[in-house]
């Protein structure tokens, strides 16, 4: 096939085991299997895109026809595409301590209900837990002799808790997601704060608005630098121009001391041993000394945009790749949490993350902290609710006052392009000047 410049396929199968308890009862329990491959060949131009179920990986009269198949649908596009050079090479995955394969489905339930159980303190209206696993069987071959296969197992659980009290409700949360076993022992105690915190917010303060000092806690920080830097360095988006980031690379876009990194190596819930194109993957520091150093990158967007390093192409079972992070923080400074506090002198510390919107080609953000409490003199006083954090990204990297010594990676999964992969993003306390917070006390 003259016209084929370059095809990869990529096959993933395996099982994903869901339980959902709410308010005490079993809604749903059990396992479904996948088996999903995607087959790309880049022609002359652009690419030709199959997705297929039940690919013998094995068979080369089968896969022969598949690609054959793709570079028929390569042929009729126009994109002007280039693949940039890429290293290979696959990390081994971490060994696993309890494989939940080992524990059956009653079990499990039995130790999510228990969690959920725990949550349900007085005050405390609603609870709901769910259970999340998912065992991957990798392979991927390309036209260039490039084969890798891999396992990959991970298994979490989130708890979400209403609490009400004369006609007010408030909401707790607690996640835990790894990648190295069986991850629902022990954890009664998670479920337990959850509804702890629910049912202290239904006293609490609400928070006023207005620029002022504030430490923002490693959860929250950790979704700011995921969103609002993570997504806004991303080479697709970049080389579209809907990134804040695009063209500034060398140039001073945060404090000093500010580093902020996306590595796939490390072993938190983000880790892949390698890309979905078959590239090494390896630590990128976006920004380095507060200077924007690098983007992020899959081979085809390294060609076009530049500066930077493949190796961050990932892909929801059965779709193409496309550009995304997997473990995105803010490296630590050497700031302990009490000179953080102590600096903050009078403003708010805002902890935990509900959620939010960033727009990354405009460069404004706007986040929901689970909760805060007020900073008095250096301390701690009044828990506030209903209180958000909003601003310009760059002006907000700029205006990092202290890099705490502690940071805390949380796990989750982004969305981007109708695919989920699994993440984690993180930070250590940081305390900003001006931030814009947003309340409704008076």
């Amino acid at each position: 096939m003259a016209d084929v410049r370059y095809y990869d396929i990529r096959c993933v199968r395996g099982e994903t085991t869901q339980i959902d308890i709410d308010n005490g009862v079993i809604e749903s329990a059990g396992t479904s299997f996948f088996d999903k491959a995607v087959i790309r060949v880049l022609g002359p131009k652009g690419w030709g895109v199959l997705t297929r179920d039940h690919v013998d990986m094995d068979s080369k009269r089968e896969l022969d026809a598949l690609v054959e198949a793709a570079a028929r649908l390569a042929a009729v596009t126009q994109d002007d595409i280039n693949l940039a050079d890429a290293p290979r090479g696959a990390l081994p995955v971490p060994p696993l301590g309890e494989d939940p394969r080992d524990v059956d489905l009653e079990e499990k339930t039995r130790l999510l209900a228990g969690i959920e159980a725990a949550a349900r303190v007085p005050e405390v209206a609603n609870t709901r837990a769910r259970y999340t696993e998912g065992i991957d069987a990798v392979r991927f071959q390309d036209s260039s002799g490039n084969e890798y296969s891999y396992e990959a197992i991970r298994s979490g659980f989130s708890v979400l808790v209403i609490a009400s009290k004369n006609g007010v409700m408030q909401m707790g949360s607690e996640r835990d997601h790894i990648i190295t076993g069986f991850n629902l022992r022990d954890k009664q105690e998670l479920g337990r704060k959850a509804g702890e915190v629910a049912v202290s917010l239904l006293d609490a303060k609400l928070a006023k608005g207005g620029a002022r000092r504030a430490v923002l806690d490693p959860e929250l920080a950790g979704v700011f630098t995921h969103e609002a830097v993570g997504h806004a360095s991303e080479g697709d988006l970049v080389r579209e121009g809907a990134s804040v980031l695009a063209g500034r690379i060398g140039e001073r876009i945060g404090c000093e001391g500010l580093v902020v990194v996306d590595d796939p190596t490390l072993h938190e819930f983000g880790f892949i041993p390698v890309d979905a194109e078959g590239v090494a993957v390896r630590r990128t520091e976006i920004i380095r000394g507060g200077i924007l150093s690098s983007y992020l990158h899959n081979r085809e967007t390294l060609a076009a945009v530049g500066n930077g390093i493949p190796g961050h192409a990932r892909a929801e079972h059965g779709a193409p790749p496309i550009v995304r992070m997997s473990n995105t923080f803010i490296e630590n400074g050497d700031a302990t949490y009490d000179e953080i506090l102590a600096e903050c002198k009078d403003g708010i510390l805002l902890i935990g993350s509900r959620g939010g919107q960033v727009d990354p080609g405009r460069g404004v953000f706007q986040f929901n902290a689970e909760y805060g409490y007020l900073v008095e003199g250096g301390e701690t006083t009044d828990m506030v609710r209903d209180v958000s954090l909003s601003g310009e990204i760059l002006s907000t990297l700029h205006n990092i006052v202290l890099i705490g010594n502690d940071r805390k990676m949380s796990p989750g999964y982004c969305g981007k392009g109708g695919q989920n992969v699994p993440v984690s993003d993180g930070a250590p306390h940081l305390l900003l000047e001006g931030a814009i917070i947003g309340g409704r006390g008076e």
